[in-house]
């Protein structure tokens, strides 16, 4: 695992310590992975959401829609 240094004003290493307490989070490292990952995850779904948006139109999910998604699962089932 890689290292990585960082420094906070006194007031934002407060709220670090506060966060890693009242959360349980064993060390401030844990909470900051945390808060990447969280950021990592919204881009990704940001990203998800663009391309659907960008996708064209969509279809409608009725009755006929899951009908037809049956009949394709069966017929991929009997080959």
């Amino acid at each position: 695992m890689a290292t990585m240094n960082i420094s906070l004003p006194d007031v934002l290493k407060s709220f670090v310590d506060e966060q890693v307490a009242d959360r349980g989070y064993g060390t401030s490292s844990e909470y900051v992975r945390e808060l990447i990952r969280r950021e990592r995850d919204k881009e990704e779904l940001r990203t998800m959401l663009l391309a659907g948006a960008n996708s064209g139109p969509g279809r409608l999910v009725d009755d006929a829609y899951f009908a037809e998604l049956r009949a394709l699962a069966r017929d991929e089932a009997a080959e």
